[in-house]
């Protein structure tokens, strides 16, 4: 694969297909994708914010005038950072799995702003909150809902161009997809994908994100748009799949000699993947795991696990 270089803006993959990628990456700093074809377009998540997302948008419709309006919006999954800037869309059909447009209503932009006016009395946390998410702009934000959903997988045209929509989730959050346009050997994979950045598992099962790893490495595909980080190709989630590997091996040793989370985490080395950025999002991993096997489904305590991960980096 012809290297595509990690820079902010709009990259054209070819064939009508571009992806906008948000350098380092980290948290809430997301890639989007657009498909366009004849006069019809199709976007591929938005942006954290309003201001963000029209910063694309115009980039977008300068590009191709297609885009000048989205007649499609399809959100990846349910965090924030992939579909917060919806409101811009305002006649577009909004396409989600199920379970995405259930997360959608759950994590409203509200959440956001009273996690962030409450950080400067939440000590370690506040801080970690206030360094990752204070830069967007998340009051009056009014994201829309998906007016279409599905589950299993859709198929859409865009003019002539196919793209399949595949739900493979529940992994990194409950209603995950990757997006497929076979004419031009192309994934948009959502946070199935962290490039040169640690993955976070949110919901689980990790069984169910390394077979959407292995889905991806059978498909016909040459370059893989992660949700975070460069464009890569079957290599990049070659690493990814080893990552989780790696994680779900040496959490469940731990937890089957009985250590505790913290226990678990001050004896894990994670050897080459300390070099990923975010290595404290292990903190999550462990809690989602050790949840897993235990089979507790009650949700994660966000505040908690934001604690954990601000005091490691703090250390």
């Amino acid at each position: 694969m012809e290297k595509i270089a990690y820079t902010k803006g709009l990259h054209d993959l070819g064939g009508g297909v571009y992806a906008y990628l948000v350098p380092d990456g980290s948290w809430g700093l997301n890639n989007t994708g657009l498909v366009v074809d004849q006069d019809e377009s199709l976007l591929i998540d938005t942006l954290f914010d309003v201001e963000m997302t029209q910063e694309m948008l115009d980039e977008m419709a300068a590009a191709n005038k297609a885009a000048a309006s989205i007649n499609t919006l399809v959100v990846t999954h349910g965090n924030g950072d992939h579909f917060y800037g919806s409101e811009l869309i305002k006649d577009g059909e909004i396409v989600a799995t199920k379970a995405c447009a259930e997360e959608m209503t759950n994590t409203p932009p509200e959440t956001m702003v009273q996690f962030l006016e409450l950080a400067p009395t939440l000590g370690p946390a506040g801080d970690f909150a206030l360094k990752m998410f204070g830069r967007f702009q998340f009051k009056g934000l009014q994201p829309r809902p998906a007016t279409r959903t599905f589950e299993g997988r859709l198929d859409l045209r865009v003019g002539t161009k196919e793209v399949q929509l595949i739900e493979v989730g529940p992994a990194h959050t409950e209603g995950d997809m990757i997006v497929y346009i076979p004419e031009n050997k192309t994934i948009f994979a959502g946070d199935i994908l962290f490039v040169g950045g640690t993955p976070i598992m949110w919901a689980g099962p990790m069984s169910n994100w390394v077979k959407a790893c292995d889905l991806m490495l059978d498909m016909d595909v040459e370059k893989i748009v992660p949700g975070h980080g460069p464009v890569t190709d079957k290599n990049g989630v070659e690493a990814v799949k080893g990552y989780l590997e790696f994680i779900y091996a040496e959490v469940r040793k731990r937890y089957d000699a009985g250590m505790s989370e913290q226990e678990a985490l001050a004896d894990i080395d994670l050897g080459e993947y300390i070099s990923w950025g975010d290595w404290e999002r292990l903190v999550v991993n462990i809690n989602a795991l050790y949840k897993e096997f235990s089979q507790d489904t009650s949700p994660p305590d966000v505040l908690a696990l934001f604690t954990q991960m601000a005091e490691m980096i703090m250390e």
